[in-house]
């Protein structure tokens, strides 16, 4: 597809969309006459009515980024098929390199304000799924800055629901979250799934923690504006046998800890999701599942969780 259905080049005004997240608002705009439009069908749940004049932050896609010298924040070692984002300071400002394996060059730069309010992202390869993949995860990244001091967390997690709660199931990559989401959706009537992937929760000053579905869930299409309180955060572990343990107050921390994102490097944000891990530690049931993939883990996990 030609570049100029991406973005006109020199054009200084687009058409800017508001979306709402776990009730935190953000702002995307393209240039006039995107294309792109049509490949963010995963937003249109979480789409506002009418654009809000004061988004927690925005996101903007240009033809060219604001220039300067470029010091390395973060590199990370990735493994093959894995999405790769590099953080650069440019100034007082940040920069961030995304492409979606480490043996292939950046495809999408976004700059940001020193405090991520403002975001400017281009494409580097002028294609349509570069352009996609892109937004997705500049805006997955500035939700997750924006809102970690707003008792906010984005859990790298399927979740489902079932009577009227939700539960989340945390692991590393690959170990089978999808599988045992699908192993209760499959044998535990009344579940359903609320996203595969990127589950936001939120703990409100009045104690409640409400997760929520978004826009982003990895490689299962599940983009439900949905929202439930948190039951229990359930980390699965492959076993030959099935067996769930309760986790003390520091292991789900820990637990909880490793598969939230965040810039736990900066300290208002560290603070940020601190305060929030320690009150899903302490009042959030969470366990380890010791399991195979099969029907019976999905029977022991839900006969303890729901009870």
């Amino acid at each position: 597809m030609n570049y100029r259905y991406l973005c006109n080049f020199k054009k200084t005004f687009g058409m800017t969309k508001s979306y709402k997240v776990a009730e935190h608002i953000f702002n995307l705009t393209l240039p006039d006459g995107s294309a792109i439009w049509e490949q963010l069908g995963q937003y249109s749940p979480f789409m506002l009515d009418e654009v809000c004049k004061d988004p927690l932050f925005s996101l903007e896609m240009v033809a060219e980024l604001p220039q300067g010298e470029l010091s390395t924040v973060f590199l990370p070692e990735t493994e093959d098929g894995e999405t790769v984002i590099r953080l650069y300071h440019m100034g007082e400002d940040w920069v961030f390199d995304a492409s979606p394996d480490h043996r292939i060059p950046t495809t999408a730069r976004t700059w940001t304000s020193k405090d991520f309010k403002q975001g400017k992202i281009a494409i580097l390869d002028r294609k349509m799924r570069s352009a996609v993949f892109g937004i997705n995860n500049a805006l997955m990244l500035l939700f997750a800055f924006n809102t970690a001091s707003l008792g906010t967390l984005e859990m790298h997690a399927s979740m489902v629901s079932n009577s009227g709660k939700a539960f989340l199931f945390i692991a590393r990559s690959g170990t089978g979250k999808s599988t045992h989401s699908q192993q209760w959706l499959n044998f535990i009537p009344g579940t359903e799934l609320m996203n595969d992937d990127n589950p936001i929760i939120r703990v409100w000053p009045d104690g409640r923690v409400t997760a929520y579905g978004s826009p982003w869930s990895g490689k299962t299409p599940c983009y439900r504006n949905v929202e439930a309180p948190v039951g229990a955060i359930v980390r699965i572990r492959r076993c030959p046998e099935n067996k769930i343990t309760r986790f003390g107050v520091l292991d789900a921390y820990a637990s909880v800890y490793s598969s939230c994102s965040g810039f736990k490097a900066q300290r208002e944000m560290a603070d940020g999701l601190h305060a929030t891990l320690e009150v899903i530690a302490t009042g959030v049931p969470c366990y380890v599942l010791d399991c195979r993939p099969d029907q019976e883990a999905a029977e022991v996990c839900s006969k303890e969780v729901l009870k």
